[in-house]
């Protein structure tokens, strides 16, 4: 991602499959394969490491990547040279990304996209990044009452770009 001083940024995302929830997603602007090792650490971190990670084969996975990833217990598959469409929903969600947020804003430095990234609503927190967390249904006593009291507050997201609605109890 360039930035207005045509910095470029690298974007580390760590996407769950089964759920296809994003796990851990960071910044940089020199990408090195200690540090994307880093990222894998961070991102499973007590032993929570998956059996397997689909990964490219960008040259940023390193000696150090492989290493730390074989002593987590983590098989790693690549895909083939220049196939994206054997990793559909990274792929997806980088579009949706580019598309929904990063193509209307110009980002400033790492800490800004950082920021941008933490929210998009697609990246909320794996509690609520299911579509109906936290909702009432219909077989509640008081859904209807509870829906239409209080006072609907917009939370602007994204500088504007996007905005959350939520209602306030009365």
């Amino acid at each position: 991602m360039p930035t207005v001083l045509f910095k470029v940024l690298f974007v580390f995302v760590v996407l769950a499959h089964e759920r296809r929830r994003v796990v851990h997603i960071n910044v940089t602007d020199a990408p090195t394969a200690q540090w994307t090792a880093q990222q894998l650490v961070e991102a499973f971190p007590w032993e929570t490491a998956p059996r397997y990670l689909l990964r490219d084969r960008d040259a940023v996975y390193g000696v150090a990547f492989s290493s730390r990833a074989q002593t987590m217990g983590i098989h790693e598959v690549k895909t083939a040279p220049r196939s994206p469409w054997q990793n559909p929903y990274v792929e997806r969600l980088i579009g949706t990304l580019r598309r929904e947020c990063l193509d209307h804003v110009v980002v400033l430095n790492e800490t800004h996209l950082r920021r941008l990234l933490s929210d998009v609503p697609h990246l909320l927190p794996p509690r609520q990044n299911t579509p109906l967390a936290g909702r009432r249904t219909r077989r509640s006593q008081d859904w209807w009452s509870a829906s239409t009291q209080g006072r609907i507050v917009e939370t602007p997201m994204v500088g504007g770009l996007h905005h959350r609605y939520t209602r306030q109890a009365a």
